[in-house]
């Protein structure tokens, strides 16, 4: 369990981050088209997973449009970004805020991403969302960097996070 906070107020993960330096869990997610990607569709690529609770937040759209344009400077490298948003909102704000170079992938039916990864929020106004991630993993799904933001409202460090690369 890890302790973090929503606008200051104590709130809880359900679990602990995987470790640096060991095998990225398996997943399978939504596109923006409805068709499911898992890990290993990303192949040999190193990869950026930039998790958030939701696209309609701030500081969660901040981090998209960051992570959208550092991702066109990136060599071999996809950039992730997953939330428990629907498809429909994912595609929406993509559409809005012209965001090309990253890809959005959903959680939204069962979650499981987010136990797995042991990064959903398990109390307070967030329950059941994401905490704001950033891992990066190399071309063998390896973690190699890590942030849990201990305050739901503050930016990921994005410099260390591509510095890791």
């Amino acid at each position: 369990m890890s302790s973090i906070t929503l606008g200051g107020t104590p709130i809880e993960t359900i679990g602990s981050l995987p470790k640096v330096g060991s095998k990225a869990p398996d997943f399978t997610l939504k596109t923006l088209e409805l068709s499911s990607k898992s890990l290993s569709d990303y192949g040999n690529q190193r990869k950026i997973l930039n998790i958030f609770p939701s696209v309609d937040t701030g500081i969660c759209a901040a981090s998209a449009r960051k992570f959208n344009e550092e991702a066109s400077k990136l060599v071999n490298t996809k950039i992730l970004c997953i939330s428990r948003d629907l498809p429909f909102a994912q595609n929406r704000f993509c559409a809005a805020e012209g965001i090309e170079n990253v890809e959005m992938l959903s959680d939204f039916i069962d979650g499981k991403f987010g136990k797995d990864y042991g990064l959903e929020i398990k109390d307070g106004a967030f329950e059941g969302l994401h905490s704001r991630v950033v891992m990066v993993l190399d071309e063998n799904n390896k973690i190699i960097y890590s942030e849990q933001v201990p305050e739901i409202g503050q930016e990921p460090d994005y410099a260390s996070a591509i510095k890791a690369l």
